[in-house]
């Protein structure tokens, strides 16, 4: 069932202005997500090679002075860099990038709820209610109105949402099909990775310990501490990104969103107002629970 709007110009327009809004706030949240991805990153590989170099220049330098020092000085200024770079991906630019993430999707799930004519905008101010909830997101994050300076909406057509049937084909079924079980598999492939590093990492510190050991070689000891000291890192990298975490929500999310798809294709009860409210409201419900742990897992940890 679809609300009938006094004027079709006027509520395409409200709809395109404030879907452009969301792309704002969207590509907002996405740069400062890849500053935060790019520093801990760059974090990690210069821990990794201020070791590395390092312990190299120690053994080397009885060899080759020159290429010791060489290395020497690469390892120190990778250590010095180490903890600025560290520092950049803080406790608040992780609490402004979810905040923006959170606005974006709440837009998101607001013009979606809308465009299918569903509570609470099956009354005749739809729009208005619209605007205002737009209002209310934007005053409540008006501190971080500066993030999205500079920032220019992708030209992209609204969602072709007209009742619930073309919701479930531009919402429900891309939300399922485009995102959320693509990023579980992103993410599984991504722990998986990690998963294989470690046990090469693991099984290099075992080696180094056997010579070391058994041959009384005393620079692979050296590397023994090096190996453990990369496994805790990754490790400690894998769960400040939480690939886990964000592998195991998008798969309960592609499932609940799945049972509920075949629950109302399925239903014999009668398909009124009443019920395409309760439908909408339970999809976007799981979209936002799914939003709202997350957001809340970033800033606690």
């Amino acid at each position: 069932m679809t609300h009938a709007p006094s004027d079709s110009s006027g509520r395409a327009a409200i709809v395109r202005a404030l879907w452009d809004e969301q792309s704002v706030w969207s590509q907002a949240a996405t740069r400062l997500k890849a500053r935060i991805g790019r520093a801990r990153f760059t974090a990690l590989v210069l821990g990794a090679a201020a070791a590395t170099l390092g312990t190299t220049a120690s053994q080397v330098m009885a060899l080759n002075q020159v290429l010791g020092s060489v290395l020497a000085f690469a390892s120190a200024m990778a250590a010095g860099a180490t903890p600025l770079v560290a520092g950049r991906p803080g406790p608040a630019a992780v609490a402004q990038w979810t905040r923006m993430r959170s606005v974006s999707e709440a837009m998101k799930n607001e013009v979606f709820i809308f465009l299918a004519g569903a509570h609470p905008y099956r009354v005749a101010d739809a729009e208005a209610r619209l605007a205002a909830r737009f209002a209310r997101l934007r005053d409540d994050t008006s501190d971080l109105l500066a993030q999205t300076v500079g920032v220019h909406p992708v030209r992209r057509e609204p969602p072709a949402v007209t009742d619930v049937e073309s919701y479930i084909e531009h919402r429900l079924v891309r939300q399922i099909e485009d995102y959320y079980r693509p990023c579980a598999e992103h993410m599984g492939r991504r722990l998986a990775l990690v998963r294989r590093l470690e046990l090469c990492l693991g099984v290099a510190g075992v080696t180094f310990g056997a010579l070391a050991g058994a041959l009384n070689w005393g620079w692979a000891a050296a590397w023994v501490a090096i190996t453990t000291m990369l496994t805790a890192a990754l490790g400690a990298h894998a769960q400040a990104s939480k690939y886990e975490y964000q592998q195991i929500e998008f798969a309960r999310t592609t499932a609940q969103l799945q049972r509920l798809l075949a629950g109302w294709r399925h239903s014999s009860s009668p398909r009124d107002g009443t019920a395409e409210d309760e439908f909408v409201s339970d999809c976007e419900q799981v979209i936002s629970v799914l939003n709202e742990a997350w957001m809340a897992k970033w800033n606690v940890d």
